[in-house]
């Protein structure tokens, strides 16, 4: 599975110093802006609508880039998940892909939202050879704060505790089996659980 595959690369990275700790505390944040609490499940449509972000279904593109919106909707539609378009240095919109699963809607949008949250500067989409850029450290930032504004390490603590299910855990979140997988892989949840009951 593509994401196991990346949860397993993430869990190795070497994050800048402080990362992972700024990002548990933006998230923090989030939810307290939003009045939740940190075991709360987050709606990331809700958290662009409070950052001011909009969110346009690929499906809006229908008619304007039909031959676009077909290759992304049916030939290859795992292609394209989501991207960030910029108006200037800080105004942004996302555009995502509404054919995908609702889980995986709300990963995709809770990666771009990650990147406004880490106030990640616009980057070229092409360089000048007609290749994709790609700056794989924002990425990786991006992902990992997706998933800490999923599941936080409190819920994952939480889902451990209480011996849920992936698929018991992932329709309470509203999110896709592997992402609660992986964040219970990333922060140790269950060894915590068990060696805490010990």
């Amino acid at each position: 599975m593509l994401l196991t595959s990346i949860s397993e690369r993430i869990e190795a990275l070497p994050f800048r110093r402080g990362f992972k700790t700024e990002a548990n505390e933006i998230a923090q944040e989030v939810r307290s802006e939003l009045h939740l609490r940190p075991i709360d499940p987050l709606d990331v449509w809700a958290l662009a609508r409070h950052l001011e972000i909009p969110v346009h279904p690929m499906s809006v593109l229908r008619e304007r880039a039909a031959s676009a919106f077909h290759h992304f909707s049916h030939v290859s539609p795992s292609v394209f998940s989501a991207v960030t378009v910029f108006d200037g240095p800080t105004k942004r919109a996302i555009y995502h892909n509404d054919i995908h699963s609702p889980e995986r809607q709300a990963s995709n949008l809770a990666h771009e939202l990650a990147h406004g949250l880490l106030l990640h500067p616009p980057t070229p989409a092409i360089d000048d050879r007609g290749c994709r850029e790609w700056d794989q450290t924002i990425e990786d930032e991006a992902n990992w704060l997706g998933g800490v504004l999923l599941i936080t390490e409190q819920a994952a603590l939480l889902i451990a505790r209480k011996g849920l299910s992936l698929s018991k855990a992932a329709a309470i979140y509203r999110v896709s089996e592997q992402m609660v997988r992986f964040r219970l892989n990333v922060t140790a949840a269950q060894q915590r659980v068990r060696i805490a009951r010990r």
